[in-house]
């Protein structure tokens, strides 16, 4: 992407939204700070109708929505996203990286959530039963919001623009 000299980079948020139970959160947000946001899916779903929310619908097949969201994000950016592997690829384009229960990815983290989520994989291939994800929570909800705020925040002191 090519920057213009003196002006600041708009702040965009991506969703990852077939499986993403945060979209409305995430929509209100956006709406507050006034930011670009789409909403990347392999099936169609409404959206809210206004010009800073766009709705992308990408074929079908593995992997396609991650690598159209990954292509295009860098430093300024917001990806909202349960998928592991294209958190990872998203933080190390520049982007900030949220999960839906409101955990930021960092330097930390994304190499112990990779590891984990080979083993539960692992695991599951090899037969083991291993349980799926906590039901998601008012306070997973609460905490999305608040790491989503405190997200654009931190971009718009660090220059970028809304």
């Amino acid at each position: 992407m090519s920057e213009t000299p003196g002006v600041a980079k708009l702040i965009t948020i991506y969703i990852d939204a077939d499986a993403c139970p945060v979209k409305d959160e995430a929509y209100k947000v956006a709406a507050r700070y006034g930011l670009k946001t789409y909403v990347v899916s392999n099936s169609y779903m409404n959206v809210p109708r206004t010009e800073m929310i766009e709705r992308v619908v990408v074929e079908e097949g593995p992997d396609i929505a991650d690598d159209w969201i990954a292509e295009r994000v860098g430093a300024g950016d917001i990806v909202i996203t349960a998928d592991v592997p294209l958190a990872s690829r998203c933080f190390k384009a520049g982007a900030s990286v949220l999960s839906s229960k409101g955990k930021a990815f960092d330097e930390g983290s994304m190499g112990m959530a990779l590891a984990t989520r080979n083993l539960m994989d692992d695991l599951r291939s090899a037969g083991e039963i291993t349980g799926g994800p906590k039901p998601f929570s008012k306070r997973d909800r609460s905490d999305f919001l608040s790491a989503l705020d405190l997200a654009v925040s931190r971009l718009k002191r660090e220059g970028f623009g809304a």
